[in-house]
């Protein structure tokens, strides 16, 4: 029975951190701020859509035109879910080929810092102008 109680406990103890892992990714109540909290189990990075509209006017819009509704062969980049977008610009940056105009995703997601990436994220499940 003492042999059983080490397991136990470890058991315990990896059930409560992933239950925390798992109710820090909650939605949060967009309402109470511009923030939103971009939650994965790694890490923790909250999204700014003021700066993230500000990121996405200075490069983005000119080839996914206003509010990232695309714009010729370029494509509507709004509306996808937050964790989405995020994983699309890191495996941009980090110089993943996914389609036919990764070369020039890749260009422009390699400076993006994490803050900026959570920030765009942000602003494009929203975006509409």
């Amino acid at each position: 029975m003492i042999a059983r109680l080490p397991r136990a406990s470890l058991s315990v103890l990896v059930l409560g951190y992933f239950g925390c892992v798992f109710a820090g990714s909650s939605a949060t109540d967009e309402s109470a701020s511009d923030e939103v909290d971009v939650t994965t189990a790694s890490d923790v990075m909250v999204g700014s859509f003021e700066a993230g509209e500000e990121r996405y006017k200075k490069s983005c819009i000119n080839c996914h035109g206003a509010g990232g509704k695309g714009v010729a062969s370029y494509p509507k980049v709004s509306g996808q879910e937050i964790s989405y977008t995020k994983s699309k610009l890191a495996t941009y940056r980090d110089g993943i080929k996914v389609g036919p105009n990764s070369s020039l995703m890749i260009m422009m997601a390699k400076p993006l810092t994490d803050k900026e990436i959570a920030d765009l994220a942000v602003y494009l499940k929203d975006a509409t102008s």
